[in-house]
């Protein structure tokens, strides 16, 4: 089993709760922690996180017991192996829409004789090669990190069962993406995206396929219904724009409701 599953059996089968790091903020991955966040997701497709600061905030994770995921951009070699070399419990790729793409990913992450991942013996994925032989390390981690792709297009809807059927690689299904390529953007609840989603879902559970995804907390009830393995509840930016956005507004409601209140005691005082 890869530490996705292994994690999920220990937490006696229930949905893992995780949350999303689009900046480098070691403060954030803290509190999460501490909140008891269980996987923490480093965005590297949109964010400008670099492989560095990623392998920065794998070593934070790893201290706190999270389990970590890293999103590269896509399939190419160097990403695939710049990420896997940060130590991530979990790879994941968007836009997946081909068995080849997924065969790609596996054949770059995996050391060989299963894959062609370059023999990097001192890496952190590796623990630096300590202890010794670095072979062993390197086969136990072809079985321990998780490769996810991303289903997240109509193309890849027509091909799910195909895509689901590819060996050692999990699913993540990408709702506002999907959602677009259905022709319905920011429809994420919209009964046909909701369809795409279940039979994503009943085509990973086939193949005993780990299923995540991340979604807004409206949508939460739908997708723990479905029992997926792990759900991401928010991020970063979103945390800081609600904040700020709430106690933005309770401060004006407080403003509005004194200069109101002075402003008819003025006109009390006139008369």
């Amino acid at each position: 089993m890869n530490r996705l599953q292994q994690t999920v059996q220990a937490n006696g089968g229930k949905t893992l709760l995780g949350a999303a790091v689009y900046f480098y903020d070691p403060i954030f991955l803290e509190i999460c922690a501490h909140l008891g966040y269980q996987v923490i997701w480093i965005e590297m497709e949109h964010g400008h996180i670099t492989f560095a600061e990623a392998a920065d905030l794998c070593r934070m994770a790893a201290g706190t017991g999270m389990l970590t995921m890293i999103r590269i951009p896509d399939v190419s070699r160097e990403n695939v192996l710049k990420g896997a070399e940060c130590g991530p419990d979990i790879l994941d790729v968007p836009m997946i829409e081909t068995p080849e793409q997924m065969q790609g990913l596996r054949e770059y992450a995996r050391f060989a004789p299963a894959g062609s991942r370059g023999f990097f013996s001192v890496s952190r994925a590796v623990n630096y090669s300590i202890p010794s032989p670095v072979v062993a390390q390197q086969q136990s981690l072809n079985k321990d990190l998780c490769l996810m792709a991303q289903i997240e297009s109509s193309a890849a809807l027509d091909r799910v069962d195909e895509l689901a059927a590819v060996p050692d690689v999990d699913l993540f299904i990408g709702p506002a993406d999907l959602a677009a390529s259905l022709g319905l953007p920011s429809q994420t609840s919209h009964p046909q995206v909701q369809a795409a989603a279940a039979k994503i879902v009943k085509a990973a559970r086939n193949h005993n396929k780990c299923v995540a995804t991340a979604c807004a907390p409206d949508e939460f009830a739908f997708w723990l219904g479905l029992g997926i393995d792990l759900l991401f509840c928010t991020n970063d930016i979103s945390c800081l724009k609600q904040a700020a956005g709430d106690w933005l507004g309770d401060a004006r409601r407080i403003l509005d409701s004194l200069n109101g209140h002075e402003a008819t005691a003025g006109v009390a005082h006139r008369m």
